[in-house]
Parts: structure tokens; sequence; C-alpha cells
């Protein structure tokens, strides 16, 4: 892999790394605004020869079958993320923006780590099950189960998380039997990119069976939703691209995973510590500076406490300044362009006009004149109704909204399009799971428990989204069931 500076990444396809027919574009550091280098530019023409290739080396390989490459080669590619970790560490936070403290974690480290659970999992998977001999409508049979991978995958995933969206896609599909086209979003090109240089240079993985395409033009990754040779797509980002995501495959009914946006509530109820509760939500809220779908950014407190917890907010998120991703106490970092930084700026704009206020931030902060960045915000004084309690920010705000007991909080939180996770705090654990068990969501957090793990799936309710991602339903997403009957 080369050094950062003046990095020019190229496509994987077929087995080759190869330059994009369409020349290059730039990717830029958000934290700067400087040109970090250039990224190969895939075209239509491109995306073809990359579907052709992953359709090819399904049909005429013994790829899906081979367990036991599939599972070397998994090996080959965690091994290679490891001994280029800090090569990786540095192009994901020049490139995405990502506080050096995260790439540790979900950011890195932890889907790196992940591709373990994805290889140990092909390895002791039941592929058959025998069900045994029955008679149906009088005919003695033996009945069998048989899994088998879906096919062609095509992933188009967003820029926030790239690391662990890109693997969380990869890994499952690879370790199922699929082979796989990525199309990553064109803000963060080379953590796909140094991926793809890794398998070229590192693995046994086949020409054909995973291919990186980066390229500029978002009209490049539907593709992969219209064409009749691929078989799945899996795709994670807005709402709005999921419908179009899903309306695309409709026509080949295509079998259509899909993560999309959040607008998660934040529950704290009246038995809670509420300065540590809603410190813990305007810390989760200005993490990343609050480029995550899954982050509760909606605070729901009693209304008797609500000055409080207003104060509590503004006085945990007053203390993230948004600094250097550098840093290695960065908590909020910058936003990853200046049209996210705008559309968020927007938002804070349409609050002061429905009667809201600032409790703390509300803009670009004063002492960064570049760089995407915006102060992580609590906005008081309005109710779930409002713009910001409805749509995906995106950004580092957090609206403070007040409940009347139990019963309210759980309309609250479940009155939202998305159903992505949530958290409830309560000093009685029981009472903090019957209000989980109401909220229809895919992931709750019960005071501070932590859902993220290579081992839990991960989803949501509504317009959040279709299947799961991670764990064993994950993997499950990329095969299909087939049952075999034999008369005896």
């Amino acid at each position: 892999m080369t050094v950062l500076a003046n990095r020019e990444s190229q496509l994987l396809i077929d087995g080759k790394l190869v330059a994009g027919s369409g020349g290059s574009f730039e990717t830029v550091n958000p934290a700067t605004e400087e040109v970090l280098g250039v990224a190969a530019d895939a075209t239509a023409d491109d995306m073809g020869r990359a579907i052709e290739a992953a359709r090819r080396a399904f049909d005429e390989t013994d790829w899906s079958t081979d367990t036991d490459l599939r599972v070397r080669c998994l090996r080959q590619l965690q091994a290679a993320l490891k001994e280029h970790i800090e090569e990786l560490r540095e192009i994901t936070i020049g490139e995405v923006g990502a506080p050096r403290m995260l790439t540790s974690a979900a950011q890195l480290e932890g889907p790196v780590d992940d591709l373990s659970f994805c290889a140990d999992t092909a390895e002791s998977y039941e592929w058959n099950t025998d069900l045994g001999v029955a008679s149906p409508m009088g005919i003695k049979t033996r009945r069998r189960l048989a899994r088998e991978a879906v096919g062609v995958v095509g992933a188009i995933t967003p820029w926030n998380f790239p690391h662990q969206i890109n693997l969380a896609k990869i890994g499952p599909a690879l370790a199922a039997g699929n082979t796989i086209v990525l199309k990553p979003a064109p803000d963060t090109p080379w953590c796909a990119a140094a991926v793809g240089e890794l398998i070229a240079e590192h693995t046994d993985i086949p020409p054909g069976v995973v291919n990186i395409v980066t390229s500029s033009d978002h009209g490049v990754g539907a593709l992969l939703s219209k064409d009749p040779r691929v078989d799945m797509v899996s795709f994670t980002g807005s709402t709005a691209t999921g419908r179009s995501v899903m309306a695309d495959g409709a026509a080949t009914i295509k079998k259509v995973f899909l993560e999309l946006g959040g607008k998660s509530a934040f529950l704290v109820l009246d038995d809670a510590d509420l300065a540590a509760a809603c410190s813990m939500s305007a810390f989760t809220a200005s993490m990343h500076a609050g480029q995550g779908c899954a982050i509760t950014t909606r605070l729901v407190v009693p209304r008797a406490r609500y000055d409080e917890a207003v104060e509590a907010a503004a006085a945990t998120m007053g203390g993230l300044k948004p600094g250097d991703p550098q840093d290695a106490g960065t908590i909020c970092g910058p936003l990853i362009s200046a049209r996210q930084r705008d559309r968020v700026q927007g938002y804070l704009d349409s609050a002061i006009d429905e009667g809201g206020k600032f409790a703390v931030g509300g803009g670009r902060p004063a002492d960064r004149d570049t760089g995407f960045f915006i102060e992580p915000t609590v906005i008081a004084g309005l109710d779930n109704d409002a713009k910001v309690s409805r749509e995906e920010i995106f950004g580092p705000v957090l609206t403070v909204i007040a409940h009347d007991g139990d019963d309210d909080a759980v309309r609250i939180a479940n009155d939202s399009a998305y159903g992505l996770s949530g958290t409830v705090f309560s000093a009685d654990e029981e009472r903090a799971n019957r209000v989980a068990a109401r909220m229809r969501v895919g992931t709750v957090n019960i005071n501070g428990g932590v859902w993220y793990s290579a081992d839990m799936p991960f989803g949501g309710y509504k317009q959040s989204g279709l299947g799961r991602e991670m764990g064993l339903a994950g993997f499950e997403e990329y095969l299909e069931i087939k049952a075999i009957a034999t008369a005896v």
C-alpha cells in the first residue's frame, strides 16, 4: 500500500487493480479541506465488467461450494488488514474525518476483528439439515434442507463508517459463498480501495470473487440494483435512496437488504440518574459529529425536570468542542463535506424558525476557519412534531423533548417513521425492560448496555430498513434455502 499523501487508488475488477475509464476524482480531508489525492473514477462500462466478472466467478468456479477455501481467504484478508492497520488508520482519519480514538473501535479495528466471526460461522455452519423420513400425501420421502449462496451480491455503502459497513457486507457475503461487487460512497473511496489492494496482493481470493468499483457518479452504483446478473443488493444509506434501490430491484425481483435511516430516542424515566443519563446522551450524539444512523438524537425526559435535563446535556456538549480528528482526545470531528455541513445548518435554522432555542452550540465554531465543523448543539423548547425531531439530521445535534410518564415516553419514541435503535435509563431494570419491549426498534440499550458486536444482529423496524446485518442473522441474509425430497 502507498502512503497517504498524494495517494492514487485503483479499481479491483476480475482480480486486477486497474484505472477507471472515467479518469480520477479527488478525495478531500474534511478537517482541513485539503485534497488528499485521487481515486479511480469508474464508468458504467467498468461496473458492467465488474458484474460480469462476479457472475462468471460464481457460475464457473467452485467458490460457492469450497468452504475451506472461503475460510482460508477470509483469514488471509483479516491478517493483511491487521498487518496494514496503521496505514488504514491514517487513511480513515484523513478521508473520513473519523476521530483517532474511534479507529480502535467501530471505525476500523472492530470490523477487522469481526471477520473472525464470519470465518468461524462458515466453518461450523450446518449447511445441510436432515429432516428425516415422512410420508406427505402417503409417499414415503426423505427430506433435507440445503443452504446455498444467493449468487452475485451488489453492495452499496455510505461514507460515515466505511470499514464497518464495507466489511459487514464483504465478510458474510463471502463466507456464505457469494461473489460481490462493492460500490462505496464517493466521499470515502480510499477506504474501500485499500481493501481491494490487500485482497489482490495478499489473499488467494480468486479473480472476480470480489470487485471494488469507486466512482464519483452515484448512478454507477444504481446499476447494481437494475442489472439482471446481480441476484441481491445489500444497501446501507438514506431511506430515500433505499426506496430507489428497492424499486430498481423490483424489476428482477432481487433479494434486497436495506439498512436505512434513524431518528432514535433516548428515554430517561423519572427514577433514573438524570444528570448521568443526559450526559451520556449528549456524548453519544456528539461522537463522530453525530454521523451515525443509530445514534439517539431525541432526548426524552420527564417534564418536571426538563430544564435540569437541558442544562445537563448542554454542560456535556459544551465541553465536547469540535477538534482535529488526529488528536487522541477528539470526540467530535468534522462533518464529511461542505454539503453536509450546510445541510445540518439548515436544520439548526429551522429549529429557531419553529420557536426552539439553542442551549449550547447552533452553528460553525468561531475558532475554525477551515474544515466542515459544526458545534455540538442542544435544542430545547420543541416537541416531537418539529422538523428536527422528525427528520434524520446526521450531525451533532440533540433535541430535548418532555414526556409525561412511561406511556408518553414510549408514544414519543414510537412516533417516528423510523425504528432503528433506542435507549432506556431507569433505576429499575425490570421497568426499563418493560419500556424497551414496547419500543418499535431493532436495538435497545438499557442503562448503557452495548449492542454493537459481531455476533449481534443489527437493523431496524419500519422505514429503517429490511433484514439484519451482523450476527448469524446477518450471515443468513446471504443464503437461500433449498428443500430436497427423495422418494424412498
